[in-house]
């Protein structure tokens, strides 16, 4: 076929063709590759960065040079819309991921490509490093990708350095700059409230900027989590299309920024919320942002979840290859009401449900304020003496007596107006000294950001160790957000959102450096503190207050794109109408707990519970360390299906439950299972049964993975079988 050109566009090819094969001959590449993605990073002639290509790994990786730059009607907007980190104030029109003040006043910032370099910490982990200098001025910035590469996972942070004879101050400082291309962009972000953790919401992003932020300071994660979900071209399902899991690793105020530029690419932009902020640093002093996590797939949003909880189990979660203790708490049994012989009553409990350890919580302290509410106790971390006329190390003997262990409750970032140490150290709390003090939940904030508030919390901590060193789990707990910003401590007030939560990590790395074995709960009135910054503290996490089986059933589904269960704190609670097998089946996905009366249960239902215990002793490890498989969307379905599959693919456990009470639902036809082997021949039984069926049971067949995972298998939930757990183990 001959095509007839013009003149001045077959010149225009030429010269488009000719410019193309040029740069990609005289500019550099820098690949950051893990098993099956790449973040392409081309240095260009006038040594600005920019990001060519993200996604899918090519074959031959060598082609990531031809990867052309872009133009639009004569413009060239390479390296500036899709800088690896764009600066604010020289060439940029658009959102920038750092701008700064320089020492003269000056407000622009032009970086350029200084040098690259690759350390491998292990056959598995690399950091790739790029130092980037401003032209004219002496300011260094080095951005840091960390490459997990079996898992598909990266880190990425950048460490900002003044070398300037002043004070540069930076308006914003971004961890992470992404550059992503498809036709179309899906956000699916999440939101909520105390109790209503988690509520999804997927939405088509068009041109202009999409903000998730926060701006609470502490428990900064109540209204809107630092975690999302980007898909490409189209919503990603659970096992197909192209979709990024992002999150920033940061426990206090976090931005990101979403960006539809005119050449309809997706520029995204995560870090601290900048939101009064700015932070100065004086000559030689640098500063680090936290990590932002990400993970890429091609194959739906199961297998990046997939990488993440893996990525999570091997490097972040405290202790994620490790164990946990099944506990009983005392909260919902008796709230604040409590003393030593109704303790020791419920540790006997404690025993008899067959769980390992026991949890006191809130009100076991304070005595010219005792903590008897939540208005008056917290800052006055001495036991009750009309409560605990024996003190805790008495609780910690009787529960050793009955072959438990003992766990405590504290939240030592808070002080109530009515304690001692408000009266001793009114200039240790968070306030502003012309405003009225306006109190979240009776209670200021302390002020992290001073060292001695510092020493005051880890003393909080060490205390009870240091007397009591048999004690097995601390429940740490986050329960007001930064009202009247204000420090007496700072100079300057803008440090106070980032320095607080540096005062956070420097108290928690204290406290992990002496006391390594300790199991920790994240708790924050729920889901208000939940981040990869603080979990590398932290065995597990509190997701919400609101234990009713049902909500949490699609709490905890959308909390499971992003954490491991293992890190899952669930408890069986009274909440919620449903029958006890339901409560204690939707709590198995996860670290098993109870808050319930067990005195008062009937002896069926004690019965239950205690083989409840045993039967979780038998699937735990399959549920904390296997690869999780959504089966059925609870949003999607009259009922939820979820299963955890082991490593080797010999053993299962598939967990079923009614989400509707409309008559006729329930799984009426087989549900696909996935995540085993297709050659392997399996066998499905029922386990966690309350108790055994009047009528005959199904037949003990066993069947190829293939046709469980092509056919199905029905677990029959329905209005009379609320929830149904099968285990799925290899026919031997």
């Amino acid at each position: 076929m001959i095509v007839c050109r013009s003149p001045k566009r077959t010149l225009s090819v030429l010269l488009t063709f000719f410019v193309s094969t040029l740069f990609a001959q005289r500019s550099q590449i820098i690949t950051i590759e893990s098993q099956h993605n790449v973040i392409a990073l081309q240095v260009g002639n006038d040594l600005r960065v920019s990001t060519a290509y993200f996604g899918t790994k090519l074959k031959d990786t060598s082609e990531y040079r031809f990867v052309r730059p872009m133009y639009k009607r004569g413009d060239d907007y390479s390296g500036i819309l899709n800088s690896a980190y764009t600066p604010a104030g020289s060439r940029n029109l658009v959102e920038p991921a750092i701008e700064v003040t320089h020492a003269n006043g000056n407000t622009s910032l032009d970086l350029h490509f200084v040098s690259s370099a690759v350390e491998k910490t292990d056959a598995n982990v690399s950091v790739t490093t790029i130092l980037l200098r401003d032209s004219a001025y002496a300011l260094e910035v080095s951005l840091f990708f960390k490459v997990y590469y079996k898992e598909d996972v990266v880190e990425q942070w950048a460490v900002i350095k003044n070398k300037e004879k002043g004070n540069v101050t930076l308006q914003k400082f971004a961890s992470a700059n992404l550059y992503l291309t498809a036709d179309q962009y899906w956000l699916k972000q999440f939101h909520g409230d105390w109790a209503k953790e988690m509520q999804p919401e997927e939405t088509r992003l068009t041109a202009g900027i999409k903000v998730l932020d926060s701006k609470l300071g502490t428990r900064s994660h109540l209204y809107q989590p630092p975690t999302f979900m980007v898909s490409l071209d189209k919503p990603a399902t659970e096992d197909e299309g192209k979709v990024l899991l992002g999150q920033l690793e940061w426990s206090g105020n976090f931005k990101v920024d979403l960006e539809v530029d005119p050449l309809n690419n997706l520029r995204l932009i995560a870090g601290i919320n900048p939101f009064a902020s700015e932070y100065a640093l004086k000559p030689n002093q640098q500063f680090e942002t936290p990590a932002f996590v990400f993970t890429f797939s091609d194959k739906g949003t199961g297998e990046a979840s997939r990488n993440l909880h893996r990525w999570a189990r091997n490097y972040k979660l405290y202790d994620g290859k490790g164990s946990r203790m099944t506990l009983l708490n005392n909260w919902e049994a008796t709230f604040f009401n409590f003393d030593e012989p109704i303790l020791a009553g419920l540790l006997k409990d404690t025993k008899k449900l067959g769980v390992d350890l026991f949890l006191l919580d809130d009100g076991w302290f304070g005595n010219n304020y005792p903590r008897n509410n939540d208005r008056a106790g917290l800052g006055d971390w001495q036991e009750n003496v009309k409560k605990l006329p024996h003190g805790v190390g008495f609780l910690v003997k009787e529960a050793q007596n009955n072959g438990v262990k003992f766990g405590i409750w504290v939240e030592p970032e808070m002080v109530n107006p009515k304690s001692d140490l408000y009266v001793k150290h009114p200039e240790w709390v968070i306030k502003q000294p012309n405003r009225e003090e306006h109190l979240y939940r009776n209670q200021l904030v302390l002020d992290l950001s001073n060292p001695k508030v510092q020493d005051f919390v880890f003393g909080i901590l060490d205390n009870l160790f240091t007397k009591n060193p048999d004690l097995a789990f601390i429940k740490w707990d986050c329960n007001a957000v930064i009202y009247n910003a204000y420090s007496s401590f700072l100079e300057k007030q803008s440090h106070l959102y980032v320095d607080y939560v540096k005062g956070l990590y420097k108290v928690l790395d204290r406290v992990r450096a002496k006391y390594p074995t300790v199991e920790m709960m994240l708790c924050s009135g729920g889901g208000g503190r939940v981040d990869y910054g603080a979990l590398k503290y932290f065995n597990e996490f509190w997701l919400s207050d609101n234990t009713d089986p049902l909500e949490r059933i699609f709490i905890q589904y959308e909390y499971s794109y992003f954490y491991p269960a293992i890190s899952h704190s669930n408890h069986v609670t009274d909440w919620g109408k449903q029958p006890l097998k339901y409560r204690t089946d939707v709590a198995m996905m996860g670290k098993l707990g109870f808050d319930i009366v067990v005195s008062k249960l009937s002896p069926k239902d004690l019965e239950f519970a205690q083989k409840a215990v045993k039967t979780y002793d038998t699937i735990k490890n399959i549920v904390w360390h296997g690869d999780l498989y959504r089966l059925a969307d609870p949003r999607e379905n009259s009922y939820a299906s979820l299963m955890y599959v082991n490593e080797s693919k010999d053993s299962a456990v598939m967990f079923n439950y009614i989400t509707s009470n409309r008559y006729g639902n329930g799984s009426l036809s087989p549900i696909r299972l996935k995540g085993l082997d297709a050659g392997k021949k399996y066998k499905v039984r029922e386990i966690n049964i309350y108790e055994e069926p009047r009528v005959g049971k199904r037949p003990n067949n066993s069947y190829s993975g293939d046709y469980l995972m092509t056919v199905g298998y029905n677990p029959g939930v329905s209005a009379n079988r609320m929830s149904v757990v099968l285990q799925i183990e290899e026919a031997r």
